[in-house]
C-alpha cells in the first residue's frame, strides 16, 4: 500500500450523485486521481472525472474498475426504494460486492458512507440496511473508516431540497410530525467532502466510525420554520399527532411522488443526538453553518 502522504488513485462509487460530486471535487483539489463508478456514462457528473462503467448491485465491472486503485470511497445509497434498487440490494449487497472486489484487487483503504443512527435493529429499512452494511465493512479486514452523517445540506440534497421543501410547499398548511421536537444536527456537503478528504490523509482514522454532524442542533420544527422563512411563504405550522401522521402517509403512498414516505417518517422520529467534537478533532474540520447556504440550496431546487 502506498504512503498516505502521497497522492492516491481513488475509485468513488456514486460519484455522479449529490454527495459524490462534492467529494470528487474535493479529492481532485487535493491532488488525487479520481475515477467515478457509474452504470452508464453520466450526463451530469463532474466533467474532469475519469469514468468506469460498473454496477455495485450486479457486480458487473466493479473489480475491473478497481484495478490499480489505492483507495475506495463507497458512497452509493438510496433514500427511496424502487424495483431493482431496494435498500437490501443497494446498501447491503452493493457494499458486499465492493468490499469483495477491493480485497480481490488488493485495495486496502476503504472509506464508507453510512448514516447517523444506522443500526441492524432499526425499524427503518434504510437504517437497518445501513447498519448491516457497516457490519460488513468492519469485518472486511480492510483499513476502513465509516462516516455517519446527519442530514446533509447542499444543492440537490434529498432532505432540505426534497422532504422539507415539499412539506412546506405542497400541503395547504405545513404539517409538523408529532410535537416536532426531534433533534437534528445537519451538516453541509462542503464539510462532508472535507471529512473524506482529510481521512485519506490521516492513517490514524483507519478503524474509526465517525459521526458527521453540524455545529448546531435544531428541532425538526425549527428546521421547518427555517425553510419556510427562507422560501418566503406564509403558511401556519400544524402539529399532526403521530397516529394521524401515519394514516396520512399511508394515503400519500397513492401519489406518484409523495412528499414523505413511511420510512422517511421513521427516520424523522427516530433521530440520534450526536456530538461533532470527535470528528472535528480527528479530521481537523472547521464546520460551516447551514444558514450560510440554505437560500442557495432552496433556490436551486426551483
Amino acid at each position: 500500500m502506498r504512503d498516505y502522504a502521497e497522492r492516491m488513485r481513488v475509485l468513488v462509487t456514486g460519484a455522479s450523485g449529490f454527495v459524490g460530486r462534492h467529494i470528487t471535487r474535493r479529492l481532485q483539489a487535493d491532488g488525487h486521481q479520481v475515477t467515478g463508478l457509474a452504470r452508464t456514462q453520466p450526463d451530469n457528473g463532474p466533467a474532469v472525472v475519469d469514468w468506469a462503467l460498473g454496477d455495485v448491485v450486479t457486480g458487473s465491472g466493479v473489480e475491473k474498475a478497481l484495478t490499480g486503485a489505492d483507495a475506495v470511497v463507497h458512497l452509493v445509497g438510496i433514500i427511496r426504494e424502487k424495483p431493482g434498487a431496494t435498500f437490501e440490494q443497494v446498501h447491503v449487497e452493493g457494499t458486499r460486492t465492493v468490499l469483495a472486489a477491493a480485497s480481490q484487487a488488493g485495495v486496502r483503504r476503504f472509506l464508507h458512507m453510512s448514516a447517523l443512527g444506522a443500526d441492524p435493529a432499526s425499524a427503518s429499512g434504510y437504517g437497518s440496511s445501513k447498519g448491516r452494511a457497516e457490519t460488513l465493512v468492519r469485518e472486511s479486514g480492510l483499513a476502513w473508516t465509516i462516516f455517519r452523517p446527519d442530514m446533509i445540506l447542499g444543492v440537490g440534497d434529498d432532505f432540505f431540497s426534497g422532504t422539507l421543501r415539499d412539506l412546506v410547499l405542497k400541503p395547504p398548511v405545513i404539517p409538523v410530525v408529532g410535537n416536532g421536537a426531534y433533534p437534528f444536527r445537519p451538516i453541509t456537503a462542503h464539510d462532508v467532502a472535507a471529512a473524506f478528504g482529510a481521512a485519506l490523509e490521516r492513517p490514524a482514522t483507519a478503524g474509526s466510525s465517525l459521526d458527521l454532524v453540524g455545529p448546531r442542533q435544531y428541532t425538526l420544527r425549527e428546521l421547518q420554520v427555517l425553510v419556510r422563512d427562507t422560501i418566503g411563504v406564509k403558511k401556519p405550522l400544524v402539529n399532526v399527532p403521530l397516529p394521524l401522521m401515519r394514516l396520512g402517509i399511508a394515503l400519500l403512498r397513492l401519489l406518484p411522488s409523495p412528499p414523505i414516505t413511511f420510512d422517511e417518517f421513521l427516520m424523522l422520529t427516530s433521530t440520534t443526538p450526536s456530538d461533532p467534537a470527535p470528528a472535528v478533532t480527528a479530521l481537523g474540520l472547521e464546520l460551516q453553518a447551514i444558514e450560510d447556504h440554505l437560500a442557495t440550496v432552496l433556490a436551486a431546487a426551483n
